[in-house]
């Protein structure tokens, strides 16, 4: 029977002989062969039969499998193949190239182990790799710099905490969700009473992050020409004939903050809308793009309904975020009432430049995720729908709508973003547990059964967290 040398790693010298069902490899204490490493993910690969001949399958791990110091997805194997999952390095051997008894190659010396057979046995493989990088590279379309970016990020994070720290006092959580959002490449609506330094935040988040900021005050008659822009009539200098020129509206900035969205009308609203999701505006006959990166971060005051125009559910599942502003702790409080009554002032510097947030929008597409936290968000997504096979009985009896696919990849970009920002290049479950409830809040929609209880939207999200597990043996055809 074939077999697997692991030569280096947590269980270096172990010999494991191949049977028919396979050997799934990874970091859950299920897995045929338990790895102990942060590099390797729950259900990371599994080497299996397939028609006759041994298969290596990567189970879209978060650091990637190579064989024979490649990168793989799926490749067949032979005779004296090297398989690097993490910090381990097995060979693998058929039985038609043992060289040794099996007693023998149950614990092989270190030196036989990598040494080539002669050039007449087999064709030369390609050499495999020696040591493995502290972080390895996502996958092949990152760069170097993408790399060393994300790898300092976790500093610059909490530079611009500290910097935004200066001007708001608190507000961290908040903080985290903006700047998850903006990485992710979505827009935020921000929910929260009035003097909660909302738009304060905005305002220093844009001079932190060096991007151009506007704001536009939504009021009952503002027209959508008085956001996009509009063209007027003028006589050229040159020629004396009259011509149309167009002149951009505040929509054309990097961050554009929408004050008190649900007070203008649906045609306004429209006009943002097409903003949000095209990246682009379209005036008469004339579309003009906007410039990168586009972030629109919109506020509601909760308690105010008189002459608003409530935001249509199809426009709230744009946002990718709902963030909930609520009030500062006594002692930060304190200290916002003794830092504004002064007359000195703060400026924040700047921490990041406009070329590195794009550059952090791109590498978060280019984060691998493993297809286990991919069935955990999906699956914590289609739980929130009455009738699914997934959902808990509270579901029915207190949600009127779930959520819609764009929740599942808003949790998955979240999830990446916050990756990014503490410095790491593989997503967990923990990661889509804490964006769970900013992309979710907006999405479940309570009956008046959840009302009469007094349970909100965040209320079922968080009992949902607690009911709905993580993805386990049976979900990859392994008998538990």
């Amino acid at each position: 029977m074939p077999t697997v040398e692991i030569q280096s790693g947590p269980k270096s010298g172990r010999s494991i002989e191949l049977r028919d069902d396979g050997l799934l490899i990874g970091r859950d204490p299920g897995c045929a062969l338990y790895l102990d490493d942060r590099l390797v993910s729950s259900h990371h690969a599994r080497i299996e039969r397939d028609n006759g001949r041994w298969i290596l399958r990567d189970l879209e791990s978060s650091n990637g499998t190579l064989l024979n110091g490649k990168n793989v997805a799926n490749e067949p194997l032979s005779g004296s193949d090297i398989i690097e999952i993490g910090e381990t390095r097995m060979l693998f051997e058929l039985e038609a190239v043992a060289t040794a008894p099996p007693p023998e190659r149950r614990k092989p010396e270190p030196a036989a182990a990598v040494s080539p057979e002669p050039a007449a046995t087999r064709e030369p493989k390609p050499k495999p790799r020696t040591s493995a990088p502290s972080r390895p590279l996502p996958q092949a379309s990152a760069n170097s710099e993408d790399v060393a970016l994300v790898e300092k990020m976790s500093r610059q994070t909490e530079a611009i905490r500290s910097e935004v720290g200066k001007v708001v006092i608190g507000q961290h959580q908040v903080l985290d969700e903006v700047l998850m959002c903006m990485i992710a490449g979505g827009h935020a609506l921000l929910v929260g009473l009035p003097g909660l330094a909302k738009t304060l935040m905005i305002s220093t988040i844009a001079k932190v992050v060096d991007l151009s900021f506007r704001r536009i005050q939504f009021t009952p008659d503002l027209m959508p020409s008085d956001i996009t822009g509009t063209e007027i009539l003028e006589t050229n200098r040159d020629t004396q004939e009259k011509e149309f020129r167009f002149i951009h509206g505040p929509i054309f900035c990097n961050l554009l903050l929408a004050d008190e969205i649900n007070r203008t009308p649906p045609k306004t609203q429209a006009a943002l809308l097409e903003a949000m999701q095209e990246k682009h505006v379209t005036v008469g006959n004339e579309t003009f793009k906007l410039d990168r990166p586009f972030f629109v971060l919109a506020t509601q005051n909760p308690i105010e309904q008189e002459g608003t125009y409530p935001l249509p559910e199809a426009q709230m599942d744009r946002f990718m975020f709902n963030i909930y502003v609520d009030y500062p702790s006594e002692q930060e409080e304190e200290r916002i009432v003794t830092a504004t009554t002064v007359a000195e002032s703060v400026q924040p510097e700047k921490v990041l430049s406009k070329q590195d947030v794009l550059q952090l929008q791109d590498v978060v597409r280019k984060i691998p995720v493993s297809e286990h936290v991919v069935k955990y968000a999906v699956r914590l997504v289609r739980a929130t729908r009455p009738g699914s096979d997934v959902a808990p009985d509270f579901i029915g009896e207190f949600v009127s709508i779930g959520a819609g696919p764009r929740a599942a990849q808003s949790l998955i970009l979240a999830g990446k973003a916050r990756a990014v920002l503490e410095g790491r290049i593989h997503v967990s479950s923990k990661d889509i547990r804490a964006a769970a409830a900013p992309v979710l809040r907006h999405r479940v929609y309570t009956n008046f059964a959840a009302d009469s209880e007094g349970l909100s939207s965040v209320d079922i999200v968080n009992r949902l967290m607690d009911t709905i597990g993580e993805p386990t043996e049976e979900d990859y055809g392994v008998p538990a």
